[in-house]
């Protein structure tokens, strides 16, 4: 169908998708202005600076989603080599000197305007299309051989190579481990997997062992009141933030910890702050609409896959893929179940880069339910049909 006419189509939007996506949005922003009121006063005098920038950033998210909406996934698909290009591209230029942008020893910024951008962000979104669509082209060779396993393998070893430059160890880890939970509901080979998690796992010990500070953020978790006022520092504040919390937490806005205690309380430690005011029931109830939020995204790929559009459906499980296990991670680092990895919680944390990513990601997932809701009928048996070939 022509694109002009896809415009013409009524919007489908899934409800309950857009719904708990907006109370996350929403929430994350009441959240935020709690978190960061006092360091915002303390930077620059203005309480309200970081949540004011989110909000921006909220709003150039909604409206890129939106965009997204009328986009016809046929077009995304096309576009996979060139995502391919571009997301590598940024992850390179970030790297040259004087181009990246640096903070706290990691350059991992470009300065557009008057906002940086995380290129790990967009760079992500861009690989996964690539993926998605190489896994529908190549799935007949992925399924049956090594080659066809080992191609997305070196293009994501590269990348996760100039993460590792910059450094953004975590953000390697979660583009890799999304690509792989692709690669598995495609039909890759257990054997293929175990060879590649094998090799992994040796160069990832060894990449950690050969690194001091990555050594010392992968042990300091394991006892962090050993040294609470330097290597476990973070995670001391953290837990005492979410003990603090107890029940029902001490309210909102109330929180203690927030108050020079906690590094990088509005960012990568806004869920303990979120625990500290809202308590356990509270914080339940946050993890309970991830959960919501992931299971609406996965049985979109469900559908997406019964009606062989399996572009849409490879690329579902990336994007519920890459959101839950980020929001697992984040929390995972609060509660000091996981070593501090500096991601933030989709939606919640102040990250106007990945806050944007996140909401045009919702948008790519609201316009696949559109089109399978408005013609669900499988593309594969279509182009049959119609005598096109595959």
């Amino acid at each position: 169908m022509p694109f002009p006419a896809r415009l013409k189509t009524p919007l489908q939007v899934d409800p309950v998708l857009l719904s708990m996506g907006l109370t996350l949005l929403i929430g994350g922003l009441v959240i935020l202005a709690s978190a960061s009121i006092s360091v915002s006063d303390n930077a620059v005098g203005d309480p309200f600076y970081y949540v004011q920038r989110q909000a921006i950033a909220a709003l150039i998210g909604g409206a890129s989603a939106f965009l997204c909406l009328f986009i016809p996934m046929s077009v995304w698909r096309n576009l996979g080599p060139l995502m391919l290009l571009i997301g590598l591209a940024l992850l390179l230029v970030v790297l040259i000197p004087g181009v990246g942008y640096t903070v706290n020893g990691s350059t991992r910024w470009l300065r557009v305007g008057v906002m940086n951008i995380q290129v790990s962000e967009p760079a992500r979104l861009c690989l996964l299309l690539y993926i998605a669509g190489y896994l529908v082209r190549q799935n007949r060779s992925l399924r049956e051989q090594f080659v066809g396993f080992l191609r997305p393998m070196l293009i994501l070893s590269v990348a996760c190579g100039l993460l590792l430059a910059e450094p953004d160890f975590g953000a390697a880890i979660v583009l890799l481990a999304t690509a792989l939970a692709m690669l598995f509901v495609a039909g890759a080979r257990i054997r293929d997997f175990l060879l590649f998690f094998s090799t992994t796992i040796i160069a990832m010990a060894a990449l950690a062992i050969t690194s001091p500070y990555r050594l010392e953020r992968l042990t300091a978790f394991l006892d962090p009141w050993s040294d609470p006022f330097d290597s476990g520092f973070q995670l001391t504040q953290s837990l005492i933030a979410i003990g603090r919390g107890e029940w029902f937490g001490v309210g909102l806005g109330a929180s203690v910890q927030k108050l020079f205690y906690l590094p990088e309380a509005h960012t990568d430690f806004v869920f303990a702050v979120f625990a500290e005011e809202f308590g356990l029931l509270g914080s339940l109830l946050l993890i309970g609409l991830f959960l919501g939020l992931l299971w609406r995204i996965f049985k979109l790929a469900m559908r997406a896959a019964n009606a062989e559009r399996f572009f849409e459906a490879y690329l579902t499980v990336g994007l519920g893929t890459w959101l839950g296990l980020q929001a697992f991670i984040n929390v995972g680092v609060n509660m000091g179940l996981l070593p501090t990895k500096g991601l933030t919680l989709p939606l919640i944390s102040y990250g106007r880069s990945s806050l944007i990513i996140a909401m045009i990601s919702i948008g790519l997932l609201l316009r696949v339910h559109h089109e399978l809701a408005t013609d669900a009928s499988p593309v594969n048996r279509k182009r049959k049909s119609s005598g096109t070939k595959r």
